[in-house]
Parts: structure tokens; sequence; C-alpha cells
């Protein structure tokens, strides 16, 4: 558990103990320096400040998702000087303890997400397919069905609510 302790960095909050978080990563860091090999620690010697400068990290693998520069994706210990937020971090000192190409878990993951809402509209077969078991030989149809799909129901709606607008102000 981090200690927390007031400070100036805008509502941040700062700890003094390590702190256990996601980090992706793509080719290379954002800076173009290597990514380090798991068990190097990673300094940054500068000023922090959030999502400009120092070692960024969230706690929770949803928040590190939104800032994924690519599909690696790191468990990592930040310490050093630490400030928080609610859905990210930056640290002075960050260490890659493991890492997994999430490609296959993040593309499962998604098909899950529209499994759960595939309710809400009149599936195409190929679409439902694909979320179902993930076959790539299926996935481009499934993509073009999907889309095809979704703009026949935004024209749908827009069209509807042109048409309740003009009612309205007629």
């Amino acid at each position: 558990m981090a200690v927390s302790l007031g400070n100036s960095h805008g509502g941040d909050m700062e700890t003094k103990q390590s702190v256990i978080a996601w980090h992706f990563v793509g080719d290379t860091l954002r800076n173009g320096d290597p990514i380090p090999i798991d068990g190097e620690v990673l300094r940054y010697e500068g000023k922090l400040v959030m999502c400009r400068s120092g070692l960024h990290a969230s706690r929770r693998v949803m928040d590190a998702l939104l800032f994924a520069p690519g599909n690696t994706i790191c468990r990592v210990e930040c310490g050093g000087e630490t400030f928080e937020q609610a859905d990210k971090l930056v640290c002075s000192e960050r260490t890659i303890l493991w890492r997994i190409d999430g490609d296959k878990v993040l593309r499962a993951f998604a098909r899950k997400q529209a499994l759960n809402v595939a309710h809400l509209w009149e599936i195409p077969l190929v679409v439902r397919q694909y979320l179902e078991t993930g076959n790539e030989s299926i996935r481009a149809a499934a993509g073009a069905a999907a889309w095809a799909a979704a703009w026949v129901a935004a024209n749908q709606m827009l069209e509807e609510m042109v048409l309740e607008e003009h009612e309205r102000t007629s």
C-alpha cells in the first residue's frame, strides 16, 4: 500500500512506496529509446509533469489501454518520486517486471465486449461467427458487414431525427 502525501502538483497525490501498475509499449519508448529488458530500472531525471514528462503507467490495465501506443502489455513497478491521478501516474523510476504480446488477448477482449452488446442490433451472421470464434479468415468480411450494418442503422437514426425535427418545427 502506498503512503499518500499532499503536494503542489494540481491535486495529484505523491506516493513514497513502489506501485505495481500497467504500461503498454510499441516498438520503442515514446521518446524513441529502446524498450528496456525486464528487470532493468528505467530512470527519469527531469521534472515530473503528468502527461508531459516522466515515466507513466496506470494501476488499472483498462486505464493504461487508453494511452497504449502498441500491443505489448507490461506489468511494471513504479518508484522514486511518483504522482498519481485517478487514471494514471507519473514516476521517476519504472521497471518492467514482465510483458506479453497483447494482440491475442486484446482482440479476444474486444470480441467479448462486442458480444455483450450484440443483442442491441441485428448482427450479421458473419459478424457473430467472427466474434464467437475469432476466426481470422472471416475477420475482413465481418468487419465489412459490421460497417455496412452500422452505416444503415446510423442513416436510419439520422433520418428519423431529421423527420422528427421537421415535424416539430413545421
